[in-house]
């Protein structure tokens, strides 16, 4: 990883939309992307499909090891397209369930290792938006802009809920409330990178802001 080359890290707690900023940021900068809970929701995917159980850290280490990760943002939209060796699974990985699966093999501490050189390599010319949970504070923690988005856990849990009804995906409120709670217990409780703010992150409460308004404002501070 160079360390002259750019790189803007968003992180933040599950639903504050970070992907939906950080992909529109890479969009209209012309810089690679990173979505680094889609690289451990892949990995949950992979190892549910190869029967390999979510706490067994040394099977899922040389699984890690093995998958091969591309994202690849379409042109103008600014949709993400997340291929899983050579397959399109984004609208897979996108499930509360797969999520909820990534979560839990996120608190291994090999695991988390083995995945943070795929991550690093995702930084090329011209430069790097990655949008996670530790991308500040560990995995590019020499990076030149850190943002941290934060928001309430109802106004999370309420965005999470319209964009799975405006996937046409059965949701819940009551349900995905609950989840969301307990995933930020686990990210913030775990002993290996857990979720923080930086130190030298700019935070954004997005909890009464339009997406564009947050939009704005990270392009206003890394222009």
């Amino acid at each position: 990883m160079c360390r002259d080359l750019p790189i803007i890290t968003i992180d933040g707690p599950s639903g504050v939309g970070k992907g939906t900023v950080s992909r529109a940021v890479a969009s209209r900068l012309g810089w690679h992307y990173l979505d680094s809970g889609a690289i451990y929701r892949c990995l949950a995917m992979a190892a549910t499909a190869q029967d390999v159980a979510l706490d067994d850290e040394e099977q899922l280490i040389q699984l890690a090891k093995k998958i091969t990760l591309c994202f690849e943002l379409a042109e103008g939209s600014g949709e993400l397209s997340v291929m899983l060796n050579g397959s399109n699974v984004s609208a897979l990985i996108g499930t509360e369930s797969c999520g909820s699966r990534a979560s839990k093999i996120a608190v291994l501490p090999g695991v988390r290792a083995a995945l943070l050189e795929k991550q690093q390599n995702f930084a090329q010319k011209p430069g790097l938006v990655a949008d996670g949970r530790d991308m500040g504070s560990v995995v590019f923690e020499n990076a030149q802009f850190k943002f941290f988005l934060t928001a309430s856990a109802q106004e999370r849990a309420n965005r999470r809920y319209k964009q799975l009804k405006e996937k046409g995906m059965s949701a819940n409120l009551e349900k995905i409330t609950r989840e969301l709670i307990e995933r930020d217990r686990r990210d913030s409780e775990r002993s290996v990178a857990p979720l923080t703010a930086p130190s030298d992150a700019v935070i954004i409460d997005s909890s009464d802001m339009a997406v564009n308004e947050v939009i704005e404002m990270v392009m206003t501070n890394v222009s």
